[in-house]
């Protein structure tokens, strides 16, 4: 093997020491400018692009476009100047740009397809070991020989016959189907859900879970077919993942089908305040199996979607955003009424958030005890931004205005009569 490839080692070192390597260096440049201007060029004509997209990144350079037009550019070039310099550098620099964009494909689509986990972070780095060892083997030239010597080491399964090459293959050309898979449903969901809000953004998550479960499973299809595995065998399979959804997995099940209805009859929303056994908050997530519901208070609580099909729920925000608040007032009996409903009122209207229409009302709700009972109400339509906060300050400010008209806020007054015993003449 070393004879092989010594040869090649030590005519590249040759190569790399010739004049014409500064021919090949400078038309590299040429394509790494011209890269960056189309790529620039396109990212300027598309509209609305996302800041950290697969195609473009943060930047032009990390993005998976500058790469596939450097290695295009590169290429075209290796075929103009083959014919009038011994090419060294080219047999270096197109390994490398393939590799790099392997490595900034299956990056960036895990990155856009799943969140950070360690589990994405392993398969991100194995990715690139796997590339820039491909990378090493064919520029030292050692690939050809290495996948010989692994299509030696074979075994026969049934009627066919596997061998480490043909795994490795197929594997390779699984993850290529399934990244490109994933990479297509990325950008359904990213068109789709873009600028969409309430029930149209429930809608179009629904049909976003929909087209990524679909695509997903023609591309597991596709990456079993290119293992090698015979798709008939997967009847039995699919019986027996029938039995266990009758039997133990029909809670799973009902989980995926509650939230496809969910989403697709729009009863709860992304951004509706609901009440779920008792745990209040706004809706900041409806997936395939859960739903996430997030309390005022930072709290989250995770229902699964059959919870909310088959249970009782209170959606606070479904005919409109607009809700009802109160509070209650206690004066003295010699108050002034009407001035005790204006003091109110202004004390309501001096709040922004509280709506002019409907406007706020006060009603004299009963003779308590110690004094005459009021209630404030009026309307909000920003439910998400808490509603303690919001009468904590028309409190202090109905407090205010009532201490400075000198209207009595009464304090329960309790009165006990005493009682004496008087002595009956003649009885002991």
């Amino acid at each position: 093997m070393s004879e092989a490839t010594t040869p090649d080692l030590q005519s590249w070192v040759a190569a790399l020491t010739q004049t014409s390597v500064l021919m090949e260096l400078g038309t590299l440049a040429v394509c790494v400018v011209l890269a960056w201007l189309l790529s620039s060029w396109v990212a300027r004509a598309v509209q609305g692009r996302a800041a950290n997209s697969i195609m473009f990144g943060r930047r032009i350079v990390d993005g998976v476009l500058f790469p596939a037009l450097l290695l295009c550019l590169a290429y075209l070039a290796r075929k103009v100047i083959a014919h009038s310099v011994p090419l060294a550098l080219f047999k270096i620099a197109l390994p490398v740009l393939v590799s790099l964009l392997a490595i900034r494909l299956g990056v960036k689509v895990l990155q856009a397809a799943f969140s950070e986990t360690p589990l994405i972070r392993l398969l991100e780095r194995t990715i690139s070991w796997v590339a820039w060892l491909a990378m090493v083997l064919w520029v030292s030239g050692l690939l050809p020989l290495v996948m010989e010597e692994l299509d030696q080491i074979s075994w026969s399964v049934g009627g066919s016959t596997l061998s480490v090459r043909k795994i490795i293959e197929g594997s390779l050309t699984a993850g290529l189907v399934l990244i490109i898979t994933l990479w297509i449903s990325s950008t359904i969901e990213a068109k789709v859900l873009r600028n969409a809000t309430g029930g149209e953004l429930s809608l179009r998550k629904a049909v976003s879970n929909a087209a990524r479960a679909l695509l997903m499973f023609v591309g597991l299809l596709m990456a079993l077919s290119a293992v090698g595995i015979d798709l008939t065998a997967l009847s039995v399979l699919g019986g027996a993942i029938g039995v266990g959804i009758g039997f133990g997995l029909q809670k799973l099940a009902a989980n995926y089908v509650s939230g496809f209805v969910i989403l697709a009859e729009r009863s709860m929303r992304i951004g509706d305040n609901v009440l779920v056994d008792g745990f209040e908050g706004r809706i900041s997530e409806i997936n395939a199996r859960y739903t996430v519901i997030r309390s005022l208070g930072g709290r989250e609580s995770i229902v699964p979607n059959e919870v909310l099909i088959t249970t009782r729920v209170e959606n606070l925000t479904l005919a409109d955003r607009q809700l009802w608040q109160s509070t209650d007032v206690s004066v003295g009996y010699d108050s002034d009424v009407d001035v005790v409903t204006e003091l109110l009122l202004r004390a309501a209207r001096s709040q922004s958030r509280v709506l002019a229409e409907p406007e706020p009302a006060v009603a004299l709700m009963a003779f308590g005890a110690d004094g005459l009972e009021f209630r404030l109400g009026y309307w909000i339509s920003d439910p998400e931004n808490g509603f303690n906060n919001l009468r904590s300050s028309i409190n202090m400010e109905i407090l205010r205005l009532l201490r400075e008209h000198r209207i009595e806020i009464p304090y329960p007054q309790r009165v006990v009569h005493q009682v004496k015993a008087v002595e009956v003449p003649g009885k002991q």
